[in-house]
């Protein structure tokens, strides 16, 4: 899969709506709730960070779940990706972006929101072919107004920035040309998986998606 097939297929990943769940997920257990409950407040596209032992796991569940599209975060490494497409992954996002990540990603067929953050790695990103990027650590990087800046030279990328976005300041950045989404893990707040509360998750991923109407 060629760096710009996998921003095609990122590019529809990211139109599905406005918010991109980053996930955390401790307890394979909530794995299927908190999918349904995103996917029925209107936030299909999941993004389960392998940052857990049960991730890989999760993604399994996740993928099961009618309409959801379920993508791994957190890749770094080959074996990431080859694990991550195993489990039933169909996107991929990393913090970064490596040679050795990037050639994974074509190998296995993993469409790839690769992370760039400075002008310099948007435009290696983008000469590679990836139109598509993740801006990441968002508000520590220059926030809504430096993807406003790096917007006018750079008009052919567009990005989900993720890092510090929550429903305060969504807006700022989905206001902007060259953002067709943000990632945030507000719509599935610790408290009310612990608690099993999944009907506030649902509240919270529809006061998401109406960011965008």
């Amino acid at each position: 899969m060629t760096p710009a097939e996998q921003s095609a297929r990122a590019l529809d990943v990211c139109r599905l709506a406005p918010v991109v769940p980053v996930l955390v997920i401790d307890d394979l257990a909530h794995a299927r709730p908190l999918a349904e409950a995103l996917v029925a407040g209107g936030l299909p596209a999941l993004e389960v960070t392998l940052r857990t032992a049960c991730a890989l796991d999760a993604i399994r569940v996740m993928a099961e779940v009618p309409g959801g599209v379920v993508g791994a975060g957190t890749l770094l490494t080959r074996a990431d990706v080859k694990a991550a497409k195993e489990a039933g992954a169909t996107f991929g996002v990393s913090p970064g972006a490596t040679e050795a990540l990037l050639d994974a990603c074509a190998e296995f067929d993993l469409p790839l929101l690769p992370g760039a953050v400075t002008a310099s790695e948007v435009m290696r990103l983008l000469e590679k072919g990836y139109t598509v990027q993740k801006f990441f650590p968002a508000e520590q990087s220059g926030g809504a107004a430096f993807l406003k800046s790096i917007g006018a030279p750079i008009p052919q990328v567009s990005f989900c920035p993720t890092g510090g976005i929550s429903l305060k300041n969504a807006a700022d950045y989905l206001s902007l040309k060259n953002i067709l989404c943000v990632g945030g893990s507000w719509v599935a707040p610790k408290e009310a998986m612990a608690k099993g509360d999944w009907a506030t998750v649902t509240t919270l991923a529809a006061e998401a998606r109406a960011l965008r109407g």
